[in-house]
């Protein structure tokens, strides 16, 4: 019998998907409201997301804009902006806080490209492990005599294609993300 490799599949997109949305939150020199997302602010003992306590516009490609919808909550989103890594102190009119992007130098850009190239490492290596999990449950199956050692070699090799085909998209998601990075 050989064993099924939907399971570890959907382990591996996951992997992926968590790490496109990790580089969402990669500030480009462009305005993205994605690197508010990982912010928190307390908001009355809670950690809450800035997108869900207001509005968050872009009114120009170098610029965001956020309206709370309660103003009493405008200092402490404030103070969670300038306490995060953004690396940027938001300006507040009393009513909203602007955070304009500088431009990127590029001493950053190379650092940005490094830090994206480490990232899609770690996330080949995740599914690398899949890959050797679901080898070593193969391996097991094969001493308990539950599969022959063709179907072994089958399952084997059906994995190691998935593999080699996620390990592609994750090159390609870090090409084009590097790409997008350098070219601003």
């Amino acid at each position: 019998m050989k064993l099924e490799t939907k399971d570890f599949e959907a382990k591996m997109k996951k992997s992926i998907a968590k790490y496109e949305e990790d580089l969402n939150g990669i500030r480009v020199g462009r305005a993205n409201a994605a690197v508010l997302d990982k912010i928190r602010v307390d908001y009355y003992g809670t950690p809450t997301a800035i997108n869900q306590m207001a509005e968050i516009k872009v009114p120009d490609p170098r610029t965001l804009a956020i309206s709370p919808w309660d103003a009493s909550t405008l200092k402490t989103i404030e103070r969670a902006i300038i306490a995060s890594d953004l690396g940027i102190t938001p300006q507040n009119d009393g009513k909203v806080l602007r955070i304009a992007f500088p431009p990127l130098t590029e001493e950053r850009r190379k650092e940005l490209s490094k830090q994206v190239a480490k990232m899609g490492e770690d996330v080949k290596v995740a599914i690398r492990n899949i890959r050797r999990d679901f080898n070593d449950k193969c391996k097991d199956m094969k001493k308990k005599s539950e599969m022959t050692e063709d179907e072994q070699k089958l399952s084997e090799k059906s994995m190691q294609d998935l593999t080699d085909k996620y390990i592609k998209e994750i090159d390609g998601v870090t090409a084009k993300k590097t790409k997008e990075i350098m070219e601003i």
